[in-house]
């Protein structure tokens, strides 16, 4: 906004503010499809006459009430036909053209006819001519519409889109406005930092002032949240930004940061910020169809959003799951598309790495302008370097292709004969392994991606057809059809940071592209942002991090000292061999030794292991003791037990760690697994926790995708068992031991059973405060 009554527009923002909610688009908006929209863009561009002009750039101010709109932007195309000018609109999809029709995409003629609009009112055109040029990208096939307008319709068509959006712009502008008097206006939120807290907020601001990476090190209970949030929004307030993503891997970090902007918002903060929550998890519905004719919250979804989120932002500010549910449900609109919605309006954003990271589900209407007043702050970024590798690998079964070729035999000839000519591959494929269990390739199945391609196409047919009642298929199809998709879009991101790697378990067939290095793409999906801040407990050691995570040269690191004294935490190292050969021997001194542990001092205790199976076999050890005679009957007649359970729910889990309190009876201690819901962003301060016991150095299991990752950075240089295995086993260690210390006034006892810790290998990788024991 520069001043009281001028907004500054792009032509693009405004029209799809309009016509769009959260993910409709006919161009999707990833790596490899900016870069094929790209190219089908210029080609076109290529073929323009003489006196044809691409890429013009147009401006225009349109007032509307007490508002004037500074609306600009670029046409691609401005075509010298005569005797009427054209503005041409190229829109590039990897979909079948014929399913586009002519008035299938209002946002598209409404950025047309504005650009069309600005350059005749500049020009003094008494009428022009607009072509929409839609482009696929594989075949290169182009299909057309044209429509040819005087200037007073384009005037009174872009007039009433603005008139549209002149609500939004005005309670945007009045709420920016109260966002900086209130920014301008708030301290920091405690009556003084902790020790090195200072430090990292200062260095956030820093980073985003000159638009660089940080990775910071900060240990836990310094109070990561509130200083990182806290110099975003006066960064913010000082013009730097004008919004931030808080990312996060799981829902308790998700928590913080709500609590943290809450309590900003105590001390007089005026911030929109959403939380958006997981589609499965917020859909009002019992089973997740997003089409009218299933969902009442979807039917009618486009003429109720932009009642409900400017009814959202006049109302609310700290907008988490509960108070976007009521809103959806007021309003009558899918809760998880509002919160999408409700996202593009908010000066923060709350929400899964997945959202920024992940082409498959990034947000969509996010470009350079955006992106250039925006920060990411990613918390617990340990976790980004496995999930990133998720993200950008993809796999295709043979199971689910066998059986949609029974189900669409007969009912979809070409649902049919695409879903068995993948299945023909795999069976192929299968023949040629020779009975190997696995094999690894280097080269990418360009055949199969061909295959895959294909039932894409035909699969859209069937599910079309499906909706009007002659189609096959179901849930299956629609499943298929997705992990197609992904794994072609995935296909051309494929390069020597990639393997191809096929299981051949019993009768399936498996065959995943697995992206080995994800840090380039990381980069490329986070490029464009002003300011990148990852940070964590256990970012360590840094420069694996920042190798993994895309850093550059001029990006900073920093690391800080634990605010704690050494005296509040008691490090024992046992020297015993968890190694999975000697893990039968090592059940008993284990169970004993947390036998003892309660015996002397009574209280909570977190027992964390490397694997479910080895926590069951201790656990059934423990409970054995429990039954001998004295004295062993005696010390643990005054315990409580928990066992985590693979796939609990959450209310199981609010249940397992409320069962954490202070000042009971009787000691509890809660088996669990390292790296699990329980080993990160779990809080029990004071008394709810006095020890932890961590079993093992939690290296992951070996196995053939790890030993991949070891082959392929010794390759590059690295080591790669530390890079495959080690980093990422005493992370989790450090993750597990962490949840003990939390404030300045907690004191415990952590135990590392394993006699690894006595090699300098590990000692280095263990905290300071950890290595007197």
């Amino acid at each position: 906004m520069q001043n009281e009554d001028t907004v500054a527009i792009s032509v693009r923002h405004l029209v799809e503010y309009v016509y769009l909610s959260g993910s409709i688009d006919v161009r999707l908006n990833t790596i490899e499809t900016l870069h094929e929209g790209t190219k089908a863009h210029q080609r076109v561009q290529r073929s323009y006459g003489v006196d044809d002009r691409k890429e013009v750039y147009v401006k225009a101010d349109i007032r509307v009430d007490d508002l004037l709109f500074v609306v600009d932007g670029r046409c691609d195309g401005l075509l010298g036909t005569e005797p009427v000018l054209t503005v041409d609109e190229i829109k590039s999809t990897g979909g079948d053209l014929e399913r586009i029709t002519e008035d299938g995409y209002p946002v598209h003629w409404a950025q047309a006819l504005f650009y069309a609009y600005m350059y005749a009112k500049e020009h003094g055109q008494a009428s022009m001519r607009v072509q929409l040029t839609y482009v696929q990208t594989e075949t290169e096939e182009e299909r057309r519409f044209m429509r040819k307008l005087g200037f007073a319709e384009l005037e009174q068509y872009v007039h009433e889109v603005a008139a549209r959006y002149a609500p939004y712009a005005q309670q945007r502008r009045r709420h920016e406005q109260a966002r900086n008097a209130s920014i301008r206006e708030l301290s920091f939120p405690f009556e003084s930092y902790r020790a090195g807290q200072r430090k990292l907020a200062g260095a956030v601001y820093k980073s985003i002032e000159e638009g660089v990476r940080l990775f910071a090190k900060a240990p836990t209970g310094i109070g990561k949240t509130i200083s990182t949030t806290y110099p975003a929004v006066k960064a913010m307030g000082a013009g730097m930004l004008q919004r931030f993503y808080y990312l996060t891997a799981r829902t308790t970090t998700r928590a913080a940061a709500e609590d943290a902007l809450l309590f900003m918002k105590s001390k007089g903060l005026q911030l929109h910020t959403v939380t958006i929550t997981a589609k499965e998890k917020i859909c009002f519905q019992e089973e997740v169809r997003c089409e009218k004719e299933h969902c009442p919250f979807a039917d009618g979804y486009y003429d109720r959003i932009n009642g409900a989120v400017l009814d959202l932002l006049e109302n609310e500010t700290v907008m988490t799951r509960p108070v976007i549910e009521a809103y959806a449900r007021k309003h009558q609109v899918c809760p998880f598309e509002f919160s999408l919605d409700a996202a593009y309006a908010a000066d923060a954003v709350i929400c899964d790495y997945n959202y920024i990271f992940d082409p498959r589900i990034s947000f969509k209407r996010q470009y350079a302008e955006m992106k250039k007043q925006t920060a990411l702050l990613v918390d617990e970024a340990h976790n980004l370097v496995d999930r990133a590798r998720e993200m950008f690998s993809a796999e295709l079964a043979k199971a689910p292709f066998l059986a949609l070729q029974r189900e669409l035999k007969g009912v979809h000839e070409d649902g049919y004969r695409a879903a068995k000519a993948i299945n023909d591959y795999f069976i192929a494929l299968r023949k040629r392994s020779g009975g190997a269990p696995h094999l690894i390739e280097r080269l990418l199945p360009e055949e199969l991606v061909s295959l895959a391609d294909a039932f894409v196409s035909a699969a859209e047919q069937a599910l079309s057809g499906r909706a009007r009642g002659t189609g096959g298929g179901g849930r299956l199809l629609l499943d298929t059809y997705f992990a197609a998709q992904n794994f072609t879009r995935t296909a051309k991101l494929f390069d020597e940071r990639y393997v191809v790697y096929t299981e051949l378990p019993g009768n399936d067939v498996r065959l995943k592209l697995f992206c080995l290095d994800p840090s380039l793409l990381l980069q490329q999906m986070g490029k464009g942002y002003r300011s990148h801040v990852y940070f964590s407990a256990t970012l360590s050691p840094v420069s694996y991090y920042m190798d993994m995570l895309g850093a550059g040269e001029d990006d900073y690191t920093l690391a800080v000292p634990s605010p704690f004294s050494r005296e509040q935490l008691n490090v024992i190292i046992q020297p015993l061999s968890t190694r999975y050969h000697d893990r039968d021997e090592s059940k008993l001194p284990i169970a004993k030794l947390i036998l003892g542990l309660t015996a002397e001092r009574p209280g909570n205790y977190f027992v964390f292991f490397p694997s479910y199976a080895y926590m069951n076999a201790v656990y059934e050890t423990y409970m054995e003791l429990c039954e001998w005679p004295e004295p062993a009957g005696d010390a643990a007649s005054g315990a409580d037990v928990l066992l985590q359970k693979p796939d609990m729910s959450e209310e199981e889990r609010d249940q397992f760690l409320a069962a954490f309190q202070a000042g009971s009876e009787r000691s509890l201690i809660g088996f669990a697994v390292m790296g699990g819901v329980f080993s990160e962003g779990v809080d029990l301060a004071g008394d709810r926790l006095i020890g932890v016991v961590v079993v093992g150095v939690g290296l992951p299991q070996l196995g053939v995708e790890r030993n991949m990752l070891k082959d392929y950075f010794n390759g590059q240089g690295k080591s790669g068992y530390d890079y495959a295995y080690v980093y990422p086993g005493m992370n989790k260690v450090l993750q597990a031991g962490g949840r003990l210390i939390r404030s300045e006034t907690d004191r415990g006892t952590l135990v590392l059973i394993d006699d690894r810790y006595l090699q300098p290998q590990y000692q280095r990788l263990l905290p300071e405060e950890w290595r007197e024991f």
